[in-house]
């Protein structure tokens, strides 16, 4: 090779690294800028939960019960998934302990037929073998035997050892996870029965709501009053959204318009705009309480807390000025600030906000704008 070409060559390869360091150098970038911005919104999450829409007191204390039930649903949640944990390794360390217990017995019954060779042999092997045997290659060969003997019995012994110590862990570890699952159990049941009061007390105050409305005119009207102060409130996070340093990146959910996944299967039991003296921004899809609902597409949670008209919300924003709501959630299990790709859970089914029965709202929204979220999900 000439001594240009050379020259060339280790331009060239200067020239790839120095890019690759530059891809890395961006990648690393885009990584802060994007968890930055989900340090932003989480920020921002937190001063627009501050802002009160609970306006009378009982409205204040259906969301306080209400936010209550979602903790201890997802503390439940918690406690079943450590529990279920738990319950796998106890049963690995059990059938770890048999395989120790096994290997354990098969030294032992080796370490018995090594003793037995060596008692055939008298209590001075080494003595009869100088005095029977004349032959001196016999004899070296005959103690070499003995000193392998004498090596596997030690190794044995020593195998042994180490199983047993082996063994003794794997109880301690039984020992420690059966005492953390007796715990659990514990929690589990004081748990389920503050779930219970929380339930009744939930149901107290709705009855409360509902014994003040004189006619089926005035629960509407109500509802549409909370309906406007919760526009409000979503007017107020849309204005905090293009406020902040970096907008959200694109995630092309317009390149899916009509062919985004359902967010829980079930039946819409009201449509867009459906004009029954209430007036519906979204879609409501019911489904049995504690069913998960996903992300129909990839995004960050800008949103999520209670809000009066809508119970538990939790607000997706997928960039391009295209925002999910997703209304009367259970629980939540994604925070603001938090990346979500497509079918990833979000939240459960509930009846968060006064509903009577469970289900899902499910809101499109573009520049702030409602719009037919049939139009985006996929026709089944």
């Amino acid at each position: 090779m000439q001594t240009w070409q050379r020259l060339a060559l280790v331009a060239l390869l200067t020239l790839s690294v120095s890019q690759a360091a530059l891809a890395q150098q961006d990648e690393r970038g885009a990584r802060e800028q994007l968890d930055a911005l989900g340090q932003e919104i989480d920020a921002m999450a937190e001063r627009l939960s501050a802002t009160d829409q609970a306006r009378d007191s009982a409205q204040r204390e259906l969301r306080e019960v209400e936010t209550e039930l979602a903790q201890t649903h997802q503390r439940l949640d918690q406690l079943q998934a450590e529990r279920r944990q738990l319950a796998d390794e106890t049963s690995q360390l059990r059938q770890h302990r048999e395989r120790l217990e096994g290997e354990r017995d098969a030294q032992y019954a080796a370490l018995g037929q090594q003793l037995a060779a060596l008692y055939r042999l008298g209590p001075t092997p080494q003595l009869k073998l100088l005095l029977n045997q004349s032959d001196p290659a016999e004899l070296d060969r005959m103690q070499a035997y003995l000193n392998r003997l004498t090596q596997a019995r030690q190794q044995r012994l020593t195998d042994i050892a180490r199983l047993d110590t082996a063994l003794a862990d794997t109880e301690l570890a039984l020992a420690e996870r059966q005492t953390r699952l007796d715990t659990l159990a514990d929690e589990l049941e004081t748990q389920s029965a503050l779930l219970a009061e929380r339930t009744e007390e939930r149901r107290g105050v709705v009855t409360t709501l509902d014994d003040r409305y004189g006619s089926e005119a005035d629960r509407l009207a109500d509802l549409n009053q909370s309906r406007e102060q919760a526009e409000q409130q979503l007017r107020a996070i849309q204005a905090e959204l293009a406020r902040l340093a970096e907008p959200t990146p694109t995630t092309h959910i317009t390149r899916t318009q009509g062919d985004l996944p359902w967010p829980v299967q079930g039946a819409i039991t009201a449509s867009f705009q459906r004009q029954d003296g209430v007036h519906y921004n979204g879609i409501v899809i019911q489904a049995g309480a504690g069913t998960a609902v996903t992300a129909v597409h990839s995004g960050r949670v800008v949103f999520a807390d209670w809000m009066r008209g809508f119970g538990n919300l939790l607000i997706i924003d997928h960039g391009d000025q295209i925002m999910t709501l997703h209304a009367h959630l259970q629980q939540f299990s994604a925070r603001p600030g938090q990346q979500v790709n497509r079918g990833d859970e979000i939240g459960r089914i509930g009846n968060t906000g006064g509903q009577a029965s469970p289900a899902l709202y499910f809101e499109v929204r573009r520049g702030g704008e409602p719009i037919n979220p049939q139009r985006w999900i996929a026709r089944r």
